[in-house]
């Protein structure tokens, strides 16, 4: 009986954990099977979308991304930019550690920006934090996709050939640092430091003029405030949009019918 008791449940203070093992699968060991939400699974059957405007864009009905910006619609699924914007070229600007103070000490985390563009007036900037540096660039890049916005480009002068330049003097500011865009004549090229530079071009800006103000080391601020200016070209309201609107239903409304029948899944 004693040796029994001790490959049982043990003497004394043991507290009998002796037997975990033998109790199925209550121990560690014995839980199993795979964990997590099967992204991996999801991603290889192919984008099954989950919004109204993810199902008008797979079947067909929204035709190019300027219409969703047109009515001003909210882009919730990643893959709705990759069907539109499939040149997409991404680039990490930085990769900097932060830490926040626990009772255990100190806990590490990496902060990602990814800028985006086609280099011809769509451009985007995700940030984005995680325990890994891998897993942190991709949400940087997931939340720059979604984030990508239209860039209006003008003239410096004669209105001759592609539009190459900003529409108009723009500014935008985060944090302490302000940057401004300024219009530039044609062969000029990008004037501005490697930062914005870069993001400058990803727009689709051939020539530019730039000057900015504030604690412009802080390269996460500095291409913010940048974004934040691009961003604007299209808040400037010239002569040539004085013209009158027709207006149109949105997408929602005109596939209202489309919309009201239940998803089918596609495997």
């Amino acid at each position: 009986m004693a040796d029994n008791a001790a490959a049982g449940r043990g003497f004394g203070r043991g507290r009998g954990r002796g037997d975990r093992g033998a109790r199925g699968d209550r121990g560690r060991g014995g839980r199993g099977g795979p964990r997590g939400r099967g992204r991996k699974d999801d991603e290889s059957k192919g984008w099954v979308p989950v919004t109204k405007l993810g199902r008008l864009v797979q079947d067909g009905k929204i035709r190019s991304i300027e219409e969703v910006y047109l009515f001003s619609l909210p882009i919730k699924e990643y893959q709705i930019v990759d069907f539109f914007l499939p040149k997409l070229k991404d680039e990490v600007m930085k990769i900097m550690p932060v830490q926040k103070q626990t009772r255990a000490g100190q806990r590490t985390r990496f902060k990602a920006f990814v800028i985006i563009g086609d280099f011809d007036g769509h451009v985007g900037l995700g940030v984005k934090c995680s325990k890994e540096v891998a897993a942190a660039i991709r949400g940087a890049i997931i939340l720059a996709k979604l984030s990508v916005i239209p860039v209006r480009r003008g003239y410096w002068g004669s209105i001759l050939g592609e539009p190459h330049t900003v529409p108009a003097k723009v500014t935008g500011k985060c944090g302490s640092v302000t940057a401004r865009l300024v219009p530039a004549p044609r062969g000029t090229g990008i004037v501005a430091a490697p930062v914005p530079k870069k993001l400058i071009q990803l727009a689709g800006i051939k020539d530019c003029y730039t000057t900015t103000r504030g604690s412009t080391k802080t390269q996460g601020n500095f291409l913010k405030a940048t974004f934040m200016a691009i961003g604007n070209t299209y808040g400037f309201l010239t002569p040539d949009l004085w013209a009158e609107t027709g207006f149109q239903k949105s997408p929602y409304q005109e596939w209202s019918d489309f919309l009201g029948k239940k998803a089918v899944k596609r495997y």
